[in-house]
């Protein structure tokens, strides 16, 4: 049997241990470094006919690296800002790799930190006004399970400013019920933890939503849960707020005019409603 080449073998515990445990990167990020790295893979077996057990970090050099870059935008469709994240992803590991085995790595290291990141233009994102929140939030059914779920998810995600992740990762644990609201220990990027505060209102309906589930007293539970998993992922709520976009864009054609509200789009207004809300009253 081969033995795994140097390249494999950093590799794999650069994925495996380094990312996830020692950065403590989120699984989105860990799967999409893992994705910059099949694209290289792929490149070098179908362009350079190198398979992957054979790579060597002296063929990831700039001439082969450069092609690779590209080759990802010329024939992969990859946009600028794409480009940049799988190029972050290269050079990241080319640093871990370096540190652990520089003879082996000093070539791969050089060649990787002179390839330029390119100009993105950056997209103005999809922001929602106070009166589409309105009918956003009025939209779910809370009469019917499915619809008490989205309410009060999108309401959270309207009062907090969390990320989508975010919300799929909270546990009845995380939060701290109080007479003027709740606090959210939110578990954010590179494992940073941060306290979020919610006001009573939507408190109040996520503590009756935490009693409906009989959850109350299991405090590992995650609070929202998709029809087949018990926690949900990030595509579950893109899904909903898909399904609630396109009936809000359907009652209220004159309003909802951009093609595409993420996640993100809640996100952004709830982190001005935060601003707002901690502003002193007047």
């Amino acid at each position: 049997m081969n033995e795994p080449s140097k390249f494999l073998e950093l590799l794999d515990g650069y994925i495996t241990g380094y990312m996830p445990c020692s950065v403590g990167a989120s699984a989105n990020t860990v799967t999409s470094y893992k994705y910059a790295f099949r694209l290289l893979i792929e490149f070098m077996y179908v362009k350079k006919n190198v398979s992957a057990d054979k790579i060597s970090f002296e063929q990831l050099n700039c001439n082969n690296l450069s092609e690779f870059f590209d080759w990802i935008e010329k024939e992969r469709g990859c946009s600028a800002s794409t480009k940049n994240q799988r190029l972050s992803a290269i050079v990241s590991f080319s640093e871990y790799a370096q540190n652990r085995d520089f003879s082996a790595a000093s070539v791969f290291r050089s060649s990787v930190i002179k390839i330029p990141m390119k100009k993105a233009q950056k997209k103005q994102r999809a922001v929602f006004s106070m009166q589409e929140v309105k009918i956003l939030l009025q939209l779910p059914e809370d009469n019917k399970r499915t619809g008490l779920r989205d309410k009060v998810l999108l309401s959270l995600m309207y009062a907090s400013g969390a990320r989508a992740q975010e919300i799929c990762d909270l546990s009845v644990g995380n939060i701290q019920f109080n007479p003027k609201g709740a606090t959210l220990n939110i578990k954010g990027k590179g494992g940073k933890t941060r306290r979020i505060g919610i006001p009573d209102a939507c408190a109040k309906m996520l503590q009756k939503y935490i009693i409906h589930k009989r959850i109350e007293s299991k405090p590992d539970r995650h609070v929202f849960s998709s029809q087949t998993h018990e926690q949900m992922t990030v595509s579950c709520i893109e899904g909903i707020y898909k399904k609630y976009v396109h009936l809000a864009k359907e009652g209220n054609p004159s309003l909802f005019k951009d093609n595409s509200y993420p996640p993100h789009s809640m996100r952004h207004y709830g982190e001005c409603y935060q601003m707002v809300s901690d502003c002193p009253q007047r």
